[in-house]
Formats: C-alpha cells, sequence, structure tokens
C-alpha cells in the first residue's frame, strides 16, 4: 500500500533483491529490521512499512473523511518516521531494543490530533472500514442488522471523550497492550487501563440508550 512511495523516495536506486533477501526480511523481528536499517539497509524501513501499514491506516482512519485522506495521513505518518528514523532509533534502541511499533503509532496520532484539531471534531470511520469481517455464512435479513449494529457501535464512539477514544482506538483497531498505548500517549499505563474501562462502559450506555 504504502512501501513503494516511502522508502523509495528517499534511497539511492539498488539493484533488484533477490527473494531469498525479501523472505529473510519477512521472517525478522521489528528491532532486526531498525538495526539493518541503521546499518544502512533501506529496505528493512520498507519491511517496517509494509508490515505496519494496515495499523497505521486504521489509526488514521479514525481522524478522516474519506480513505483516501486517511491514505494520505498514513503516507504523511511514514514519510515524518522515515526522515527522523536514524535519529529517532538511535534514540529508541540505547535501552536494547527498538520500541518502534508505538514510536511509529504515536507520528500518526500527532498527525491525526492535529488534523481533527483543524477540523474542530472527531471523524469515525466508515462503514467499510468497519471491524470484525463480514460473517461468511450470514443470510441477508442477519448481515444487515449486523451491519447496522456496527454502524450504531462506530457512531457511538464519536461521543466519547478525546482520551477515551484515543485509548479505546489504539486498544481495540490497533491491538496494542495498555503499555503500549501510554507509551503513544504519554501517560501512565494505569490511566491507560481507567480510560478504557470508562470507555467501554460509556460504550454500552449509550448502546443501550439508543436501543
Amino acid at each position: 500500500m504504502f512501501e513503494g512511495g516511502v522508502a523509495a523516495r528517499y534511497a539511492k536506486p539498488a539493484p533488484a533483491m533477490p527473494l531469498e533477501l525479501v523472505a529473510s526480511l519477512e521472517q525478522k523481528s521489528d528491532d532486526a529490521l531498525c538495526r539493518d536499517f541503521l546499518r544502512g539497509n533501506a529496505a528493512a524501513f520498507g519491511e517496517l512499512v509494509r508490515r505496519h501499514q494496515r495499523l497505521v491506516f486504521r489509526i488514521a482512519r479514525r481522524y478522516c473523511d474519506t480513505p483516501d485522506e486517511a491514505f494520505d495521513l498514513s503516507q504523511r505518518a511514514f514519510l515524518q518516521a522515515f526522515e527522523a528514523a536514524h535519529r529517532a532509533l538511535r534514540r529508541l534502541g540505547r535501552g536494547g531494543a527498538f520500541a518502534f511499533r508505538p514510536w511509529l503509532l504515536r507520528i500518526a496520532v500527532n498527525l491525526g490530533k492535529n488534523l481533527a484539531r483543524e477540523k474542530r471534531r472527531w471523524i469515525r470511520a466508515s462503514e467499510e472500514e468497519a471491524q470484525p469481517l463480514m460473517l461468511e455464512h450470514a443470510s441477508a435479513p442477519e448481515e444487515l442488522e449486523r451491519k447496522q449494529r456496527q454502524a450504531l457501535a462506530r457512531a457511538k464512539v464519536h461521543e466519547l471523550s478525546q482520551r477515551q477514544r484515543e485509548v479505546f482506538t489504539l486498544r481495540v483497531d490497533g491491538g496494542l497492550s495498555f503499555s503500549e498505548i501510554a507509551e503513544v500517549l504519554g501517560i501512565q499505563e494505569g490511566n491507560a487501563k481507567t480510560h478504557f474501562h470508562y470507555a467501554v462502559k460509556r460504550l454500552k450506555e449509550l448502546l443501550e440508550e439508543a436501543r
């Protein structure tokens, strides 16, 4: 989705990589890819983009009117990450490991928050991006009802406080642990758990009121 336009924009032209090298990159951890990138392997950053592009898109989608706008915001997040990578990754790696995913999502969240401030509103995700995936064998009436429930739940997320929305999005859409959420948002892990607890509680209340 994104890797062709990010690393390629800044990397010097290089011969095509053997299939074995591509496969080896796919098998490496984020930590190993960060180390490879700092040693001059631009393809390692391309693999990091490929690995996390859907997650960044899901986070960006919370702030955007359309999938195209979310795509643009995601591209900006990866470009900003690429431009800051050498300096930031060296700093992140001082503790022995690279917290790449929280750092990347912090960039995406900050860009999204800036966009939301400009618009003065939080844009909920469209139905086409709703999760979970469609039930394989659902009948038409069942599928319609399921979609309606998903759309309602997405709409109600819009009514949460900003911090609750952020924590809920990173936990549910991003699949982050509470410690990672705390790192992304610059809050304590206990606070992340508390905000998520109240977000879930409030969503249940809103959905009950809407019945």
